[in-house]
This record gives C-alpha cells, sequence and structure tokens, in this order.
C-alpha cells in the first residue's frame, strides 16, 4: 500500500498502517494492537506527542466549554482510559454527564478502574461498542467528542454519520486526531521522531515495537485536516472548521448538527 495520505473519498477502511488489509479485517487487527497497549495508553500518546496531548485535551475541552448543568450529556468516543470524559466532568465542576464508548473491552476496564479512584462513579459511564454502530437513540447527546480515536475505525463516513444521528439538535462534534504537519522543518523532526525513535522506545518500555508502529503508520495515512473537514461536512454538520495544535502535529476539528 502507498504511504500517500488517504482523502476525504476514503481508504483508510483498507489501511492497517501501510499494510492494505481487507475491510473486514481491520477491526480485529486494531483491537489487537489496543489490548497490547492499554496499560500504557497514555505513556505511548506521550511518547507520540512529546507530552503534548495531554495540553492539547486541555484545549478541546477548553473549546467545548462544557456548561455546568446536570442534564448536559457527553458522548466520548473510543475514550476508554477516561482522559476526556474526566476532564469534561471536571470542567463542568461535576455537573455534566459523560458516558464513554469503546470497542476495546481492556481499554475500557482502565478507565473503570481510574473512574472509581477518582470518584466520578455518578458523573462517568462506559459502554463497550462500535463507534460505527451506536447503540443509542437518535438525538440523544449534548456534544460528541473523540480524540486520537478516529483515524482506528475501519469506515470513518460511518462513524461520522452515527455521531451526527445521536447527537441533538444544536449538539456540538469535536474530535482531536494527530494530523499534517504544515511546518517544513517540524515535518521533518517529527517523521524522525515518529518513525525511528517511537518504535524503539516501545520495543524498550514495552516489550514491542509493532503496536507502536502501525500507530504512527495510522498518522501518516490519516487525512489532513481540509479533507477530514470535507468529511465532516459530508457527514451533514454545519459551521465545520479546525484549529492546528503545535504546527499541525495535531488538529482539532469542530462541527455542529444544526
Amino acid at each position: 500500500m502507498s504511504e500517500k495520505r488517504t482523502t476525504a473519498a476514503g481508504g483508510m477502511e483498507h489501511s492497517f498502517g501501510f499494510r492494505a488489509v481487507a475491510a473486514a479485517d481491520k477491526q480485529p487487527m486494531v483491537n489487537e494492537v489496543f489490548d497490547k497497549v492499554a496499560r500504557r495508553y497514555d505513556v505511548m500518546n506521550d511518547f507520540m506527542s512529546a507530552g503534548l496531548h495531554r495540553v492539547w485535551k486541555d484545549a478541546m475541552v477548553t473549546w467545548l466549554n462544557p456548561p455546568k448543568r446536570a442534564d448536559y450529556r457527553v458522548l466520548d468516543v473510543a475514550g476508554g482510559t477516561g482522559d476526556i470524559a474526566f476532564r469534561i466532568v471536571e470542567a463542568s465542576g461535576r455537573q455534566a454527564h459523560a458516558t464513554v464508548l469503546d470497542i476495546n473491552g481492556e481499554m475500557l476496564a482502565v478507565g473503570r478502574e481510574r473512574a472509581a479512584k477518582r470518584g466520578y462513579d455518578d458523573n462517568v459511564d462506559f459502554v463497550e461498542a462500535d463507534a460505527q454502530d451506536l447503540p443509542f437513540a437518535d438525538d440523544s447527546f449534548d456534544a460528541y467528542t473523540i480524540a486520537f480515536g478516529i483515524r482506528n475505525v475501519p469506515v470513518i463516513d460511518k462513524a461520522l454519520s452515527e455521531a451526527f444521528r445521536v447527537l441533538k439538535p444544536g449538539g456540538r462534534f469535536l474530535c482531536l486526531e494527530f494530523s499534517d504537519v504544515e511546518m517544513p522543518l517540524l515535518d521533518r523532526a517529527y517523521e524522525f521522531w515518529s518513525f525511528e525513535a517511537i518504535p524503539r522506545i516501545g520495543r524498550a518500555v514495552a516489550g514491542e515495537a509493532e503496536p507502536y508502529r502501525y500507530l504512527v503508520e495510522s498518522i501518516r495515512k490519516f487525512p489532513n485536516q481540509r479533507d477530514f473537514a470535507a468529511m465532516i461536512a459530508a457527514a451533514g454538520f454545519d459551521r465545520v472548521t479546525y484549529r492546528n495544535y503545535t504546527g499541525g502535529i495535531a488538529a482539532l476539528h469542530s462541527g455542529w448538527k444544526l
């Protein structure tokens, strides 16, 4: 398979990193990756972003600006460890309710443990399900968030369509994802870090490099900022925009169901 990025026309469903795979085979392969890294997921993100993912996640929640209302409901998809959901609950003064959905049970187990330790039992619940087939009624949530997870969904268009369906009219979609670096010097440094350093660190820290190699390759295959914005708009969202962080290493996309 080509190392070129996919576009708004699709292609991620056949991409397991730089390997071409059948669409039906991708999800089990992704599940195996996350089974291996679940207990070290935040450490992995620290490696892949040099620790900046924490700053970007804070910025995501700041842009969401959850109100201090007990009836405010957020669906955080591919958020098994609870990292975004916990931030949203805190930003709402522990008023909002967050549903964390993940297809990977190992990731959810980590999130449940963390929620119990932090006293979030009344504010957060966990659901094991597929982002492409959400087990919720239409117009159920005030916001839908997904951070560093949508590139691992086999058919991204399905996930975006489901996001639109379960949001209430006036609901907000926010997606934080690694993206296309738009600064010439930074992109070369980031490429070296991603393809040379991260797999070696993964081998040293986690005992194997392949899960980390897939994750950095999946970043390279994901559509760039403009193509992904076009996909969000095609799913029905209005006022679609994005913000680059750290020269485009990450981008935060926003859309509204109007």
